[in-house]
């Protein structure tokens, strides 16, 4: 039996539509996926690519005038299988290509570096002792910030633990094995948002932050300073304080604003080229 084929009939024995069933089956899924290999999955001459492309030291793509790369192939998504309990497929991501922080909402993730190298940063939403408005900044703490290199062992993000919240950044042309359970779902409130860090005069607590956006305002800046210096004695630290969990300082914090990604990020459909799944 094919690898993937026995990656899909953990999968389904594992997975609901609620998210895995049990521990003892995630831990059997995660079993099954660190044994995936680019060539299980039609992907042995991209992977023999990256060692050319690190012998060459070269770039995916033509450089502008300011030896930025500004014509990078799309990144490409390979559909293997989805279903309401779980989804599986392969992100191909060309170097210096980027996917922006996004998040998983209720939802269990898999995740396997097949080849290549990429950088990873992922954070938790924090829980909060007042309610804030959920369209505006959120606070968030830092998970991991780190470089990830093939070959290595599959990780697990969860619901509300693990760096749900996370972003990419291929430093080599890299292949990640995704399996999402349950798999995104705008109807069941799934659905997939993406992030951008506010600075810190844009956070809740600060007296200039706008509950209507992000972004500085300098006509307020320029006719309260003056009051504020004279009346205010407690720093946005302190205010931020206020609202998290015993213990925790303001300067742990990073606070999250959804956004919506500029037009250029783009991630296209490819053709899955290994062994088709029998369902």
């Amino acid at each position: 039996m094919p690898a993937i084929q026995k990656l899909y009939e953990a999968c389904k024995a594992s997975f609901s539509s609620n998210g895995p069933v049990s521990t003892e089956g995630l831990e059997k899924v995660r079993a099954k996926l660190d044994e995936i290999k680019p060539s299980h999955v039609g992907l042995e001459q991209d992977a023999q690519l990256v060692r050319v492309w690190k012998a060459t030291n070269s770039l995916n793509g033509k450089k502008g005038r300011n030896g930025s790369n500004q014509y990078l192939p799309p990144i490409k998504y390979l559909h293997i299988h989805e279903c309401e309990s779980f989804s599986i497929g392969i992100f191909l991501m060309p170097p210096s290509s980027v996917i922006p922080l996004h998040n998983h909402p209720g939802m269990t993730v898999l995740s396997k570096l097949l080849y290549g190298s990429l950088h990873v940063k992922s954070y938790d939403w924090i829980d909060i002792e007042r309610p804030l408005d959920p369209t505006k900044a959120r606070p968030a703490r830092l998970v991991k910030d780190g470089e990830m290199s093939a070959p290595c062992g599959s990780t697990v993000l969860y619901p509300t633990t693990g760096g749900n919240i996370h972003y990419f950044k291929a430093t080599t042309p890299c292949a990640l094995f995704d399996i999402l359970t349950p798999p995104y779902s705008s109807d069941d409130g799934r659905h997939c948002s993406y992030f951008r860090k506010c600075l810190k005069k844009d956070q809740p607590g600060c007296p200039f932050f706008s509950s209507t956006s992000c972004y500085f305002n300098p006509l307020i800046v320029f006719l309260l300073t003056a009051k504020f210096l004279t009346h205010c004695h407690k720093s946005s630290d302190d205010y931020v304080e206020d609202i998290l969990p015993n213990g925790m300082k303001a300067s742990e914090v990073v606070w999250l604003q959804e956004y919506q990604p500029p037009d250029s990020f783009a991630i296209r459909r490819g053709l899955y080229k290994g062994p088709s799944i029998r369902i």
